[in-house]
C-alpha cells in the first residue's frame, strides 16, 4: 500500500470531509508540508487511501455517567468513520491516538476483530448487570469496512446469543445485511435501531457527509427495518443552523412516511478540534452563510463555539434553541411520532452454555 502524509496539499481529497490534518492535541509537534519545488501531476495514485489497522481490545464495553444520555454503556466496533461527515462530534477522539481529528479520523482506521470475544467474556462476569448496550454512539458501526471486517455482525451475534438488549444508531445501508439477526431479536424485544437523517437535499448531504448514504438511501433503510418489524425511530441529527435547519418537518415526514414510529433530534455540537474544522468546511463550501451560521451556532452557546455543560451541549440554549425544539415538538405530535419507544427487555438475559459447563438441576 502507498502510504501517503495527509498533510501533503497535493494529495487529492475527493470524497472526504475535512480540509486539514492538525496534529491531535495531545501531540508535543506539529506537521507541516514543504514543497520541494518539483510538480507533481495529479493521478490516482495521489488520492487519499483508507488504511485499517487492527486492535486487540482488553474490553469493549465502555461505561458512561452522562445524565443526559438515555443508555450508560456502549461498545464501539471501530475508531474512527470513513463517513467523513464534517460535524462528528467524536473526531476529537482520534487524538487519545496521537492522530488527528481531520483527516486521519477519516482515514486511518482502527477496526477491532476480537471484539465479539472480548464482549462475551465481559457479559460472563459474574458482578455484570444487564442493562441496553448501545452500539454507533462514537463512530458509525456500519461504515464501509464493516464489510471486510463483520465486527459489527459478530457483536450483534454475541448479543442475541446472550438474550442482550442493544439500541443501534448508523447511517449505515450495510444494517440490511443484518436483518436476519435483528427480525429474530425484535421478535423478543431486545433492540430499536435509530437512523440519522442531517439533511434531504442531495447536494448538501454529499458535502456533509461525504461517503455516508444519500438521504433517499437511509430512508429505505428505514422502510426495510419496519418491515421486518424491528423498531425504527427517525434521528433529526445534527440540525445545522442556517443550512438544514429549515428541514425538520420534512425529514420527519419523509420517516415517518418510510415507516418511523418515533423521532428524536439533536443540535449541531462542535467539541474542541470539530469548531475549527467546521469553520474551515464553511469557508471552502459555504463561504456567504459562514458568519450567519456560526452566529446562529455562538448564540445558543453562550458565545462560543461549544457549551459542553450537561443538558445544554445536545439542544442549545435561547431564543433560536427554543424555536427549533418547539418546531420539532409539534411536527413530532402532529405526525405522530412523539410516542415513547416501548422498553428493550432485560429480563430474558442469560449467558449460554459452553461445552463442559455443568446444568443446573432446578
Amino acid at each position: 500500500m502507498t502510504r501517503h502524509d495527509s498533510t501533503d496539499p497535493e494529495l487529492r481529497l475527493r470524497g472526504r470531509g475535512a480540509t486539514s490534518n492538525e496534529a491531535g492535541r495531545h501531540e508535543r509537534h506539529g506537521r507541516t508540508y514543504e514543497s520541494d519545488g518539483w510538480a507533481v501531476e495529479a493521478d490516482e495514485s495521489r488520492l487519499l487511501r483508507t488504511e485499517v489497522s487492527l486492535e486487540r481490545p482488553r474490553s469493549v464495553i465502555s461505561y458512561n455517567r452522562s445524565p443526559d444520555l438515555p443508555f450508560d454503556r456502549s461498545v464501539n466496533p471501530y475508531r474512527g468513520c470513513e463517513h467523513g461527515c464534517i460535524y462528528c462530534f467524536a473526531r476529537p477522539t482520534h487524538a487519545w491516538l496521537g492522530l488527528s481529528a481531520g483527516l486521519d479520523f477519516e482515514t486511518r482506521l482502527i477496526a477491532r476483530p476480537e471484539a465479539p470475544e472480548v464482549l462475551a467474556r465481559e457479559l460472563r462476569k459474574p458482578r455484570y448487570r444487564v442493562a441496553p448496550i448501545a452500539i454507533g454512539t462514537n463512530t458509525d458501526p456500519y461504515q464501509p469496512i464493516e464489510h471486510r471486517h463483520g465486527v459489527t455482525r459478530a457483536c450483534l451475534e454475541v448479543l442475541s446469543d446472550f438474550n442482550h438488549p442493544v439500541a443501534i444508531v448508523t447511517k449505515g445501508t450495510l444494517i440490511e445485511r443484518d436483518l436476519d439477526i435483528l427480525t429474530d431479536m425484535a421478535r423478543r424485544g431486545l433492540v430499536r435501531v435509530g437512523i440519522s437523517i442531517t439533511t434531504l437535499e442531495a447536494g448538501l448531504a454529499r458535502r456533509l457527509e461525504p461517503r455516508a448514504p444519500a438521504p433517499g438511501r437511509r430512508l429505505a433503510v428505514i422502510g426495510a427495518l419496519a418491515r421486518a418489524g424491528v423498531p425504527v425511530r427517525i434521528m433529526v441529527s445534527p440540525v445545522v443552523p442556517g443550512l438544514s435547519d429549515h428541514e425538520t418537518e420534512s425529514i420527519l415526514t419523509a420517516g415517518r412516511d418510510s415507516g418511523a414510529r418515533a423521532a428524536s433530534w439533536i443540535m449541531l455540537r462542535l467539541p474542541r478540534e470539530v469548531a475549527p474544522l467546521f469553520r474551515d468546511w464553511l469557508q471552502a463550501h459555504y463561504p456567504e452563510r459562514a458568519a450567519r451560521v456560526m452566529g446562529l451556532v455562538r448564540a445558543m452557546q453562550g458565545g462560543r463555539d461549544y457549551d459542553p455543560e450537561w443538558g445544554r451541549r445536545m439542544r442549545g440554549t435561547g431564543a433560536y434553541a427554543e424555536m427549533q425544539a418547539r418546531r420539532f415538538d409539534i411536527a413530532a405530535r402532529r405526525l405522530g411520532l412523539d410516542r415513547a419507544q416501548q422498553p428493550l427487555r432485560c429480563d430474558l438475559f442469560a449467558p449460554p452454555m459452553r461445552a463442559g459447563d455443568q446444568m443446573q438441576l432446578f
